[in-house]
């Protein structure tokens, strides 16, 4: 593979042709939860143009799952391919890495007020990255999207997918699905 060079148009404009690559992914929705993004979600996390000996530069995207037997990978890159068609780009090529695995942490602020938005909670706290060692992670309320409220229970672990807990919350009655921070 060869690296695209930077034609006189992006010099002009400051916005180089990898850059307009990555705005055509980050448009591509989750389609378990379509209020948000990959790039909200942080699954996206490159995009890069290569000479694969074409007229148009090949795309190269790499994503990582929420977790990793996530269903919602199949669909995720059939929208980056056809989002890149879209923009005439024939050749798209989508890499799926584990590693680093991700973490409710890589999730953007806009994402996480989304969430709120549309009805679940997001993710509250950090994740633990490398492991459960030094002091005891306690669990804390969540907070119900619908009424704010703090008086909420866990009804089950795994909710809607695997990556969600299914909540109630106690005083407005309204169930709701949690993000769990991971």
């Amino acid at each position: 593979m060869t690296a695209v060079y930077i034609s006189d148009s992006e010099t002009k404009t400051g916005v180089t042709a990898d850059q307009k690559a990555w705005a055509v992914a980050a448009t591509v929705c989750d389609p378990e939860i379509p209020v948000l993004t990959i790039e909200d979600l942080g699954i996206l996390r490159a995009v890069r143009l290569f000479d694969d000996g074409g007229t148009v530069p090949a795309v190269q995207v790499t994503i990582t799952p929420t977790y990793s037997g996530c269903p919602a990978m199949d669909a995720i890159r059939d929208d980056l391919k056809a989002a890149f068609h879209k923009e005439d780009y024939p050749s798209v090529h989508v890499e799926l890495v584990l590693a680093p695995a991700w973490t409710t942490d890589w999730m953007t602020e806009s994402g996480k007020a989304k969430l709120q938005e549309y009805g679940i909670a997001p993710p509250s706290g950090r994740a633990a990255a490398g492991g459960h060692s030094g002091p005891i992670r306690l669990s804390l309320a969540v907070k119900c999207p619908q009424c704010s409220s703090l008086n909420t229970k866990e009804l089950t672990r795994f909710g809607s997918t695997s990556c969600k807990a299914l909540y109630v919350c106690q005083d407005c009655k309204e169930p709701f699905d949690y993000f769990k921070v991971l």
